[in-house]
């Protein structure tokens, strides 16, 4: 058995993807939780792991392999069983990464945005204004990103902007479900599409935005099918949801129940 040792965030979105696939796998694997508030992502050991600063990353026998997409594709065309997460077919192959191409694009960055208002943003409050500038500088790919938060927060128009990115990507998902006859998003069988959209799509429930799915019940069967996998409740593990790391959208969230 190949040795692995996972870098990551139990918060993060795109960790949840490997997790999930590392398990749905049974592949033993040593984890290693980073404190990204702490900058454990930007110091020198693990730069020369992922230069990109970012979680997660995976060393696989020493060798180290990044980017949450590549990572799980990687890890299914190396143990494709129990169950292979990706389709047979060159065809569906390349539909299958046009699918990842589009959640990476539209969902999954739009999901940061209130993630960060809603949880994350008394951190960098704290902050002073010349200690959060140095740590946008010190980020090779969320630069731009925290920038344009701020130490404030995502303005209204940006937060509105993030809504309408992840209700098209809902609707988007509704109809690829429907068009491939369902219950997951390329048909009968869960692949990797279902994987990278799974964070988004639970995080949305987490932090009360599950109405964007009202009315969609292919949406809600999706949800529940992919917290009944196997691979889901570890992958889950106490302290990887939002409500459960910060009490106030715990909070929230019982008094929207």
């Amino acid at each position: 058995m190949a040795d692995f040792t996972l870098y990551n965030a139990p918060q993060s979105t795109c960790s949840q993807r490997v997790r999930f696939v590392l398990n749905a796998k049974n592949l033993p694997f040593k984890e290693i939780k980073l404190d990204l508030f702490a900058g454990d992502q930007l110091k020198p050991d693990y730069l020369a792991i992922n230069p990109n600063g970012v979680v997660p990353a995976l060393l696989h026998d020493g060798h180290p392999v990044t980017d949450s997409a590549v990572i799980t594709e990687y890890l299914d065309e190396l143990y494709p069983e129990p169950a292979p997460f990706r389709p047979s077919s060159l065809y569906d192959i390349a539909r299958m990464r046009s699918l990842m191409r589009y959640i990476d694009e539209v969902p999954t960055p739009a999901i940061r945005v209130p993630s960060y208002n809603l949880a994350f943003l008394p951190h960098f409050q704290a902050m002073s204004e010349e200690e959060f500038q140095a740590l946008a500088e010190s980020k090779p790919l969320r630069k731009e990103f925290l920038l344009s938060m701020g130490r404030t927060g995502f303005p209204e128009k940006e937060m509105n902007a993030a809504r309408d990115r992840l209700s098209r990507a809902v609707v988007r998902m509704d109809e690829t479900i429907t068009a491939s006859g369902g219950p997951w998003l390329m048909g009968e069988t869960l692949t990797l599409p279902d994987v990278a959209l799974m964070p988004v799509i639970v995080r949305l429930d987490d932090i009360n935005l599950n109405t964007m799915w009202q009315g969609r019940p292919s949406i809600q069967r999706w949800l529940d099918a992919i917290r009944a996998h196997p691979a889901f409740r570890p992958t889950y593990y106490h302290g990887a949801l939002l409500t459960e790391k910060y009490p106030h959208l715990a909070k929230l969230k019982r008094e929207r129940a």
